[in-house]
């Protein structure tokens, strides 16, 4: 519990104004009964005609005897105030403010206290006729505290409220005699005590028994009243006439009596003076006069400034001194005459600041002499008031030095001065007051001091004597003038008070009007003119370029008065007209004043269009500004033309010319095209087209140059091309053929206008770049232009600029209307390449080239395209070199080295690859660092570089990378973008993004396209409509990097990178029948028409789309898709089996849905179709070419029953308990499809094992653990964590399904399952035939990703050619062998003729098949001590046989020559993105696609690699050839003991194939010669001392290619 003291809260509010104006303001504080207090005395400024009269009474304290009591008494007064005849006022007794009016107060009671101190106020408010003959009587009892009621009158005191001479109760404390009293009747008659001494102060000295009385009461008081003084000097003063003699006393007084007194009987003190001066001038005059001035000068006083139309009415109303002017005139005179002698000038001064008023009676009195005597004297009047100037003069025209007092008296007067013209002008004409006050202001010293304080005030006096009545009569404004403008001259070209002389000049020249016909008028314009115009632009270029001050201290002419200044020069100039400037220009005595003025004035005009002049809303000022300015330019030509040209050239004058002109046509309150059409009309009915009429007068003065022309190239090329960029065609067809000009110039001067071209391009970007220009000027640019030079002899030539400056414009323009707010990153992105592109490649720009660089660096960066972003940034570091020369800053760059921009460089590209999950790139340039750290010894850097090296490899191996989609895009229709219009691109999607979401993402980006329907290539209509076409499917990347996609062993984290980076070919298929199609089989007249497009840079680069250079079209056969596409359905089931047996699946789901598609279609009929179309007689006899297509076909079938066949086996080993039935179901169907393909034994050159290992290929002759290989008991533990399954696979939404999609699907063993099409890759017919489920229903696509296609070969090798660039994703990264049977058994490596080596074309020569084996990565496991030396070939393991008799077979070993290197598929560097640890070959391709599986589906490449087991027994390598091991026969010979082959064994074929030829577009080309090598890698390093053959040695180091310059891509 709190206990809250009592208190008192007080709020307060500070109101500004007078009692009426807050009554009006404050309404509602004076509706709640507040009372309004007035101040204990005078307020600070008295007021006219203020009635106030309040007597304030102070009951201090009293002395008291007891009077027979023991105790004190205990008093309380009561106070009453009388009147004369002893009547109690009622209600003129108050308490306090807001209190209503008592008759009576009592005082509180002090207890036992005869010496009590109440010290409480009260105010007697008692009106004024009331006051004369009141008294206040105080009356003293004793309270009783036995009778409370009881209250015992002991005596009474009192005060009367005037004295008897008139004067009231002085002010201050007075100590009254208490007088006993004890009856209250003896107080009724107050005749009888009044006559009774009232204060002890006043007493008689003979009565000193009263002042010895202890018993005493004192008061304090104090008198507020307007109209009663207690002042007896001013009632002396007042009542002159009766004392006579004290006269000369209270004039002397008068100074000395308050001035509260004076201005409370202001007109009856006047009175008084001049009642006296009237009596006795000769005796009071001076003092009088003195009296006067005192009381002038009082009314200057801010207390009492308010009476002055007091004295206003005083001298207009009552004044009645008819005869004063004499005296006072005299008395003037007197002391002016007197200054120069003068000691002391305060006194002097006083006088001279009354001369206002001192005049007002001087006139007044005049006028009234005149009026009473009919005007007698007037010639004596005039002759004083001359000889009174004349004195007045005499005192001004001398010089002091210094702030010395003679030049403070003449401030004085020059300040009071003014005021006197009015009054004069009341007795004399205009001219002659006019003539007075110009030989005054004339007779100032000429030359003072600048800290002098006359100069400041003589510009006061001249400013109010221009805004006087006087100056506005013409006839007076006339003699005035050059006095005014003298001074103003002098004061503007010192730069001082500039304040003023902005206000005198405005106020001088608003007196002028334009079409004033009088000669009056036209002199003033002159003398103005003349005396100011050239002061007037100094000044304005002075405080224009002066630094403004930001404190509040700053000096008077430094503040900024421009805009006076500015108004100022606007009238004047406006007021000129022919004549003026004709007699401006005669007035320049010789050519470099002219030259000096010409320019003042057109910077001072550039000053005048600078925006922030005038105020933004200000449009009318700006077009007024703009009418005087090229009203002035039109005058002042000819000027520049007379003597500024031929020998009198002058540059710096014609380039100030064209400069203005150019920056005023460009100003935006001119431009009308951004005003509405009626504020449009208004400016050009009353003002014209201004920029038309400037752009003219440019024309015509650029014309007039002659042969001067070649100064202002090319330096006003930049400034006429904003001009032209103005979008206004009457200005355009004026400037645009000035360029012309300019070349033709340009070409007599130098013989080329190169510097034209350069001039034109730089502005170019910046001002379209700010929003100037369109393609309308784009158009007139070009035709105006063209249609100029048909008849130069430099024709070729400038038509080459011309088309290039044109295609320039189409590009920014395109740049900047993308560049929009709100239009989408991909749109600014590809134009900001095609500008980027434009300036390196067209115009040669560097600087220009990259900003652009920069610019698309923040796009990407901006849209999250990290991959993009370095490589944009690539361009600009491949500009710089490691070295150390110094840059200057630049865009945000600080001026630093080369090597440290270089190196700035490279960390950020490695960062932006970081995040772009481009590690492969990243490591490239860290190496590159690491390099210079190295150079330099920087080991702490190097070590921090390889530790980021090392990191991106990690992130290589253990982080996902997604796989992105690409989509062929055309841009069709004269709508589009220059940049995209009838263009193909390709794209690369964005993660997750398939087809749908890509078409969606396009068609907003573009919201007026129209998706076409079909994806053939449109026709010239589509080219040339008034619309936007877009065409999108998706295509098929074809990777160059082949050798790391088809080498065994290179985990699947690696070679995603390389499938999908450095493209720069895609495929597109597109199925049609040929001929009359077959209702029963359609697969024998189902062709595929195949589009490989080229780019002009690979992906991905500098953007995610580039333009298609070259499309390629091939026509593929039905039987050779059926090739392909068994091929893939093969390679798909290879990929699947390796990924179920080295667990990179986490559920064999997908395994049993294509075993379930493959199988069960066969008993629907699946390869049958393909048996029944190709494999009759009527085909063979028909198509005898196809022989060995045919074969490769039944290669393929049988291939494809193996490879199920082993997949079962994989399949039963991890099928779950509650899908047995399922796998159960599958083998039976799996033994009809054997019977439908009528196969009962497997020929031999299926019977290799159908899949390869995936780290580790056989070919690198690895002894491998058998039973881990089985199907049974097979635990292959991976070296890497692997990616989720499938890590291979790249399945496309992008395809085109048919009605016969289900027989395809059939016919492939592809489900229509969810997770079928999630695991599985369409095959080239699923997904090639039409679209009526898998396009989006606005663009027709099609690209399905397992269709790969090359550019068109013989029609021989065609299906090769096809197949060699099918894509690794489709395949296998390992190999799966057969179940063997025991580790123990093991076969012997025997070796193997050409015979024995199977071939997948009988017509393939063996040599052609040899093929070079790949160093494979280091495997788990493969024991250290079996590993092999790179460059000689074991055999790979082979799984055991069962036991049989018979002697082993003979080891054959085929040798083959090496096939010549081939081109590569493009001229250009070494790819950007090789493997950073990849030895390179130098001789055959490992694992090409034509021996390792993309040609025999990996069947053939198996048995080319045979199967017998790796031992030490090796045969001696051949120069030319390279070892190949086949598969012993021994297998035969356990057949046929056997009768029924062992399951899942592989079997030797023994029918020879012809080889076939390594294809030229997978040939490698030689390594560079001074490239340095690479270490060995790890494998490379685990044998002790490996026999290898020197000559095949030198083949083995590979140099490490060097990063591809960016350019190049």
């Amino acid at each position: 519990m709190f206990i809250v003291s009592p208190g008192l809260a007080v709020a307060l509010q500070l109101l500004h104004g007078d009692i009426e104006q807050l009554r009006r303001e404050y309404m509602a504080i004076f509706t709640r009964g507040v009372s309004i207090t007035r101040k204990l005395g005078f307020s600070d400024v008295i007021m006219p005609g203020e009635m106030r009269n309040d007597l304030y009474i102070t009951l201090e304290k009293g002395e008291f005897e007891k009077g027979g009591k023991t105790v004190a008494r205990n008093v309380e007064i009561t106070v009453y105030a009388l009147d004369v005849n002893g009547q109690i006022l009622k209600s003129y007794v108050a308490a306090g403010s807001g209190e209503p009016g008592a008759d009576e107060y009592h005082t509180f009671v002090l207890y036992h206290n005869n010496s009590p101190r109440w010290a409480e106020q009260i105010k007697l408010p008692i009106p004024v006729d009331i006051f004369p003959g009141s008294h206040v009587r105080f009356e003293f009892r004793h309270c009783s505290t036995k009778d409370k009621g009881e209250k015992k009158l002991f005596g009474f005191s009192f005060v009367p409220l005037m004295q008897e001479d008139g004067r009231t109760l002085p002010d201050g404390t007075h100590e009254l005699i208490v007088h006993k009293c004890e009856e209250n009747t003896n107080l009724q008659d107050c005749a009888r005590y009044l006559k009774l001494s009232f204060s002890k102060a006043n007493l008689p000295g003979n009565n000193q028994a009263v002042k010895g009385t202890k018993e005493s009461f004192w008061i304090t008081s104090f008198l507020c009243s307007t109209k009663l003084t207690q002042n007896g000097d001013m009632l002396d003063l007042l009542k002159w006439r009766a004392h006579p003699e004290r006269i000369s006393d209270s004039l002397t007084k008068l100074k000395e009596i308050d001035g509260s007194e004076i201005v409370k009987f202001l007109q009856d003190t006047l009175d008084t003076l001049f009642g006296i001066l009237d009596e006795s001038p000769q005796r009071y005059g001076l003092k009088v006069f003195d009296c006067l001035v005192h009381i002038i000068n009082l009314l200057q006083d801010s207390k009492f400034q308010h009476f002055k139309p007091v004295m206003d009415t005083y001298i207009e109303g009552h004044f009645a001194g008819a005869l004063s002017y004499r005296d006072l005139i005299k008395v003037l005179k007197w002391y002016v005459d007197r200054i120069i002698d003068a000691e002391h000038q305060e006194h002097i001064q006083q006088v001279l600041k009354a001369t206002e008023y001192i005049f007002k009676y001087i006139v007044q009195s005049r006028r009234l002499f005149a009026l009473a005597t009919g005007g007698q004297s007037e010639e004596e009047f005039r002759c004083c008031i001359h000889e009174l100037f004349m004195s007045i003069r005499f005192f001004l025209s001398q010089e002091s030095v210094g702030t010395g007092p003679i030049a403070h008296t003449q401030a004085v007067f020059l300040r009071t001065f003014p005021a006197v013209y009015g009054e004069l002008l009341k007795l004399f004409t205009v001219k002659e007051v006019a003539t007075f006050v110009r030989e005054t202001l004339g007779s100032l010293p000429a030359n003072t001091h600048a800290d002098c304080p006359l100069e400041a005030v003589r510009l006061q006096c001249i400013a109010k004597t221009v805004e006087s009545q006087l100056y506005t009569n013409p006839e007076s404004r006339c003699i005035l003038l050059p006095v005014v403008l003298r001074l103003l001259q002098t004061h503007m070209q010192e730069q001082r008070d500039l304040v003023m002389c902005g206000h005198i000049l405005t106020s001088m020249l608003s007196l002028i009007k334009r079409d004033d016909t009088e000669p009056a008028v036209s002199e003033e314009v002159d003398l103005i003119v003349d005396s100011l115009l050239g002061v007037l632009l100094r000044t304005i270029l002075e405080i224009s370029n002066r630094p403004q001050s930001t404190g509040g201290t700053m000096r008077l002419q430094f503040q900024d008065v421009t805009g006076e200044f500015v108004a100022c020069l606007l009238a004047l100039l406006k007021q000129m007209k022919d004549k003026h400037y004709q007699q401006l220009l005669q007035s320049f005595t010789n050519k470099d004043e002219l030259r000096d003025f010409l320019l003042q004035l057109f910077t001072v005009f550039r000053i005048l269009i600078r925006p922030e002049m005038f105020a933004k809303d200000w449009t009318v000022m700006r077009l007024v500004t703009n009418n005087v300015i090229i009203t002035t330019v039109l005058y002042l030509s000819d000027a520049l033309r007379k003597n500024f040209l031929n020998d009198k050239f002058d540059y710096k004058v014609w380039d100030s010319y064209f400069y203005l002109s150019v920056i005023f046509i460009n100003q935006p309150c001119l431009q009308l095209e951004t005003f509405s059409p009626s504020k449009r009309k208004k400016i050009l009915e009353k003002y014209g087209d201004m920029r038309v009429m400037m752009g003219c007068e440019i024309f015509s003065m650029w014309q007039n140059l002659g042969e001067h022309k070649l100064n202002f190239i090319p330096a006003m090329i930049g400034p006429f091309l904003e001009v032209t960029l103005v979008p206004q065609p009457d200005l355009r067809n004026v400037m645009i053929p000035i360029f012309h000009d300019m070349m033709d110039w340009e070409q007599r001067r130098s013989g080329n206008f190169k510097q034209v071209e350069a001039k034109l391009i730089d502005k170019l970007d910046s001002l379209m770049s700010e929003g100037k220009g369109d393609e309308t000027y784009r158009e007139l640019f070009n035709s105006i232009l063209l249609k100029k030079i048909e008849r130069e002899t430099w024709r070729e030539s400038g038509i080459s600029l011309i088309a290039t400056v044109t295609r320039l414009m189409e590009r920014l323009l395109d740049y900047r209307d993308c560049m929009k707010l709100g239009e989408v990153d991909g749109k600014k992105i590809g134009c900001t390449v095609s500008l980027l592109n434009f300036y390196k490649t067209e115009l040669n720009k560097e600087e220009m080239y990259i900003r652009y660089i920069h610019k698309l660096y923040d796009l990407h960066m901006k849209a999250q395209n990290y991959t993009e972003a370095s490589y944009t940034l690539l361009l600009y570091d491949e500009l710089l070199e490691w070295s150390e020369r110094p840059l200057r800053e630049f865009l945000n760059y600080p001026m630093q080295s080369e090597w440290q921009r270089k190196e700035y460089l490279h960390l950020t590209i490695i960062q932006n690859f970081d995040r772009g999950k481009c590690w492969e790139n990243g490591i490239l340039l860290c190496r590159e660092l690491a390099d210079q750290y190295e150079s330099y010894y920087d080991y702490r850097n190097l070590s921090k570089m390889r530790m980021m090296e090392a990191s991106l490899y990690d992130k290589i191996m253990d982080q996902q990378r997604l796989e992105p989609e690409f989509f062929r895009v055309g841009f069709y229709g004269k709508k589009f973008p220059f940049f995209l219009r009838n263009k193909e691109f390709v794209c690369r999607g964005h993660d997750y993004e398939r087809l749908e979401a890509f078409q969606q993402r396009m068609l907003n980006e573009f919201p007026h396209a129209i998706a076409m329907q079909h994806a053939n290539q449109p026709d010239q209509t589509i080219y040339q409509a008034e619309a936007q076409y877009l065409q999108i499917y998706a295509v098929t990347p074809i990777p160059d990097s082949q050798d790391v996609l088809q080498r065994d062993g290179v985990p699947d984290n690696i070679k995603s990178f390389y499938k999908v980076n450095n493209i720069w070919r895609f495929r597109y298929d597109r199925p049609f029948h040929k001929g009359t199609k077959d209702k029963e089989n359609e697969f024998k007249s189902l062709w595929v028409e195949r589009t490989t497009l080229t780019l002009v840079q690979s992906l991905p680069g500098i953007s995610r789309w580039f333009e298609v250079e070259k499309r390629e079209l091939v026509e593929v056969s039905p039987l050779e898709n059926a090739i392909e596409v068994i091929e893939n359905k093969n390679l798909q089931l290879r990929t699947l089996i390796t990924q179920c047996q080295t667990r990179q699946m986490q559920n064999i789901n997908p395994l049993t849905m294509c075993l379930n598609g493959v199988i069960d279609a066969a008993v629907n009929g699946g390869l049958a179709r393909y048996q029944e179309a190709f494999f009759v007689k009527d085909y063979m006899m028909n198509h005898p070419e196809d022989g060995d297509k045919i074969g490769r076909l039944r290669e393929l079938m049988f291939e494809q029953a193996h490879i199920l066949e082993f997949g079962l086996a994989v399949h039963e080993k991890f099928v779950p308990q509650d899908m047995r039935p399922l796998h159960k179901k599958l083998v039976d169907q799996f033994h009809l499809m054997k019977s439908s393909l009528g196969i009962q034994e497997f020929p031999a050159y299926v019977r290799a094992s159908p899949i390869h290992f995936p780290n580790g290929s056989p070919r690198t002759g690895r002894n491998s653990m058998p039973n881990i290989l089985s199907p049974e008991g097979g635990r292959v533990v991976p070296r890497r964590s692997p990616l989720s399954y499938p890590a291979v696979n790249r399945y496309s939404s992008s395809s085109l399904s048919s009605q016969a999609s289900n027989e395809v699907s059939n016919i492939t063993g592809q489900s229509e399952s969810s997770d079928e099409v999630f695991n599985m890759q369409p095959s080239p017919s699923t997904s090639s035939l039409s679209s009526n489920h898998s396009a989006s229903p606005n663009v027709t696509s099609s690209a399905p990703s397992s269709a790969r296609g090359s550019p068109q070969l013989s029609e021989k090798h065609k299906h090769t050619r096809e197949n060699s660039c099918l894509s690794p994703r489709e395949r296998p990264c390992s190999a799966i062998f057969p179940n063997p049977l025991d580790p123990t058994q093991r076969t012997m490596p025997h070796p193997a003729g050409d015979a024995s080596l199977p071939r997948s074309d009988p017509n393939i020569s063996n040599p052609d098949k040899v093929v070079k084996p790949a160093p494979s990565s280091w495997s788990l496991d493969t024991p250290l001590s079996d590993s092999v030396s790179v460059g000689k070939l074991l055999c790979p393991p082979v799984p055991p046989r069962p036991p049989y008799s018979g002697s082993p077979a003979k080891n054959i070993r085929s040798q083959s020559p090496v096939p010549a290197s081939r081109s590569p598929q493009k001229a250009i560097a070494p790819p950007f993105t090789p493997s950073p640890t990849e030895c390179q070959s130098t001789g055959l391709v490992a694992n090409s696609p034509v021996l390792s599986g993309s040609y025999s589906s990996g069947i053939s490449s198996l048995s080319r690699c045979s199967v017998s087991e790796a031992s030490g027994t090796e045969a001696p390598p051949s120069d030319h050839a390279l070892p190949t091991s086949v598969s012993s026969g021994s297998d035969e010979l356990f057949r046929r003991e056997n009768k029924t082959p062992p399951p899942y064994s592989v079997y030797e074929r023994n029918n020879p194939r012809r080889p076939v030829p390594l294809p030229h577009s997978l040939s490698i080309p030689p390594p560079s010669a001074d490239a340095p090598p690479i270490p060995p890698k790890p494998h490379q390093l685990r044998s002790g001392k490996p026999e290898v053959d020197p000559r095949r040695l030198e083949q083995l180091p590979r140099p490490r290619p060097l990063p591809r310059k960016v350019s190049q891509l």
